[in-house]
């Protein structure tokens, strides 16, 4: 398992139609594709796909140029990324001085087959950020014009990643976000996560994501001299659609998106604890007696299917990273 913050300075242990027009019993006119159950892509453009995200990342990292990977990212690494981006730029306009390129090696593609769009498929790959880990990452896009963008990114540790059911072809499994039979419908998972962390309750493992978290923010909500409140909100649309993936035993891999607010107050005669350059770039006003920061989290969990024995959905990481800042 393990967290990870992008950017700000802090590191926390821490993916073809083709366009032929037919026409459907009904008189609409769709493209050939859109209906019918397909690889999302080919391996060869999925490693082509990976290939130019990371030249974008690495020199989008190494200048804090937005512009160089903004094509290529988007959904929860978008926001965190241009986050990221938007205080390096404003900490240091000359580039990164801390600047190592990115290298992925051994990367697997793992490429579903279904219908319509968005398609997606999922990388993982060893890297030299974090060792003995996997960088895990999906890969997204809404029509044939589009790049293929990062929308989801983290990492398992050592041969943690679950094993992903696959046909004879081997095309993995998509789940929907509606499917029935798994504990929690895939586009119900943020809301609950969400909700789950705010008020507790059943439906979740414990784990350092759930239990030992909601704990951690208990402890924390009142300290000598500083108060804090947390409000935690789901993530479902759009570029934030969480993506799912028929894991070998019947669960479900699931990539969600979540947004949650933590608000510092100071009593009277207290100082807010200090606040980071980095941080200080994207904050608005004046942090004198309050400050509130938003996140962007993307997290994976390990939904069983429904009516199995067992302690619940387990959330088995989660990258995040400061996108505002406002002070008062």
């Amino acid at each position: 398992m393990s967290e990870v913050r992008i950017g700000l300075g802090r590191s926390v242990a821490a993916v073809a139609a083709v366009a032929a027009l037919s026409l459907t019993a009904s008189g609409c006119v769709t493209v050939h594709g859109e209906l019918e159950v397909v690889p999302t892509t080919t391996k060869a453009q999925a490693a082509r796909a990976l290939d130019t995200f990371v030249t974008a990342y690495n020199k989008a990292d190494k200048t804090y140029d937005r512009a160089a990977d903004a094509p290529y990212v988007t959904g929860a690494l978008g926001a965190i990324d241009a986050a990221k981006l938007k205080a390096g730029r404003t900490v240091n306009p000359g580039g990164n001085p801390k600047y190592t390129p990115l290298k992925l090696t051994d990367s697997r593609f793992t490429v579903p087959k279904k219908a319509g769009w968005p398609r997606w498929f999922v990388t993982d790959s060893a890297n030299n950020r974090v060792a003995n880990s996997r960088w895990v990452m999906v890969f997204t896009r809404d029509s044939e014009d589009e790049p293929w963008a990062v929308s989801y990114l983290t990492l398992f540790r050592g041969d943690t990643l679950p094993e992903f059911k696959k046909d004879e072809d081997g095309w993995a499994e998509a789940v929907a976000p509606g499917a029935k039979g798994l504990a929690v419908r895939p586009g119900d998972l943020s809301r609950k996560y969400a909700r789950y962390l705010e008020d507790g309750g059943p439906g979740f493992a414990a784990g350092p994501y759930t239990s030992e978290w909601r704990a951690s923010r208990k402890k924390n909500e009142s300290r000598p001299g500083l108060s804090t409140q947390f409000i935690d909100e789901p993530l479902t649309s759009g570029d934030y659609a969480p993506v799912a993936l028929r894991t070998e035993d019947g669960a479900a891999l699931v990539f969600f998106t979540t947004r949650r607010y933590e608000k510092q107050t100071a009593f009277a005669g207290s100082d807010l604890p200090a606040i980071s350059p980095s941080v200080k770039a994207l904050m608005t006003g004046d942090a004198k007696q309050a400050a509130m920061y938003g996140y962007v989290s993307n997290q994976t969990a390990l939904v069983p299917p429904g009516g199995s024995a067992g302690e619940g959905v387990r959330v088995l990481n989660r990258v995040e990273g400061i996108t505002t800042a406002e002070g008062s």
